[in-house]
């Protein structure tokens, strides 16, 4: 991402400059070399890309978002009738909720001793880079993550598979959650937007049980494709892609929040959760976009022989509706 350029060595080397002006000017060059990578780093989201649709919005734009007219569960409510001979058409008036994303701002900082700068160790300063780069991934990576968790909590359904051993990830808890996805998404067997099982999130070993299939799990045909691909690559069963985050798994972060913050229980005999979302549409998961990241120089640290960023940005995450996330068990 931050290629040791000939520009680049000699910006950071003027950031070292005992100079105050000199090294203000470096450092403020070097705040702008970093914005736009790092930009484009926040924005992808890391583990967030494809997920959540990043919606900028105008100044003084209220983050405010209209829901579909009809509500999970009263899909079945919206009939026609008969028409007697005397009578007329009974009136069905809708009116579609708003939710408000809370916008919020966030910000990170580092800074450095003017020697590292002045003698160009460029490891050292590289490490910098992707540590100001880390703190914004990492903090809209969790926020992102915990939005998606509490959607799927807030349904009240998780899928398991209660033949399988504790822990274990089989194929039949896909078929499962394709399933329960399909009869808790409202509409009929020709429903056009109903909900449908796209992607799965899961632990490295939850992803790892897929190579130890046997054959009562997969026929030998498969079971050799497996032996012979990259695990990495094994990333789709039934239509499903498979995900794989660190962040998932047995004593895992965002299991931890699924457990202490959020309340949720693993299912007795299961270790670990999986989430599953329909990802479709992109008229779900939203990312309002206050203001994108801006990186600045610290003027005041130079007179403590060190040179400093700092940046901030605003915005929030939401699921409009719950329907397009899901929770499974292993």
């Amino acid at each position: 991402m931050f290629k040791p350029t000939p520009e680049l060595i000699d910006i950071i080397r003027r950031s070292g400059s005992h100079s105050r002006p000199e090294s203000l000017a470096a450092t403020a060059e070097l705040a702008k070399a970093l914005e736009t990578p790092l930009r484009e780093a926040v924005l992808d989201g890391d583990i967030l890309s494809g997920i959540f649709e990043p919606m900028p919005l105008l100044d003084n734009t209220t983050a405010e978002f209209p829901l579909d007219i009809v509500a999970p569960g009263a899909e079945k409510e919206f009939v026609a009738y008969t028409i007697p001979n005397q009578g007329r058409i009974p009136e069905r008036h809708v009116e579609g909720d708003y939710v408000q994303v809370p916008i919020y701002d966030y910000g990170a900082s580092i800074d450095w001793l003017l020697k590292f700068a002045r003698d160009a160790n460029w490891m050292v300063m590289r490490r910098i880079m992707q540590v100001m780069q880390y703190q914004f991934t990492k903090k809209l990576n969790d926020d992102g993550w915990h939005t998606l968790i509490s959607a799927a909590f807030d349904r009240n359904l998780v899928v398991l598979d209660s033949d399988a051993a504790a822990g274990q990830f089989t194929k039949r808890l896909v078929s499962l959650a394709k399933t329960v996805m399909r009869r808790n998404g409202g509409g009929n067997s020709t429903s056009t937007n109903r909900g449908q099982l796209t992607d799965l999130y899961m632990s490295p070993e939850a992803h790892e049980d897929i190579l130890n299939w046997g054959v009562d799990q997969i026929d030998e045909v498969t079971r050799r494709e497996i032996y012979v691909t990259d695990s990495d690559n094994i990333n789709r069963i039934f239509g499903v892609n498979l995900h794989v985050l660190d962040e998932l798994g047995e004593g895992q972060e965002y299991q931890q929040f699924y457990t202490q913050t959020l309340g949720g229980t693993v299912p007795s005999g299961d270790v670990e959760m999986l989430v599953g979302l329909d990802l479709r549409r992109n008229d779900s998961f939203i990312h309002p976009i206050r203001e994108e990241v801006q990186i600045f120089e610290d003027e005041t640290l130079h007179r403590q022989k060190r040179a400093g960023l700092y940046g901030w940005g605003s915005g929030g995450f939401a699921c409009l509706d719950s329907r397009r996330a899901i929770l499974l068990s292993i």
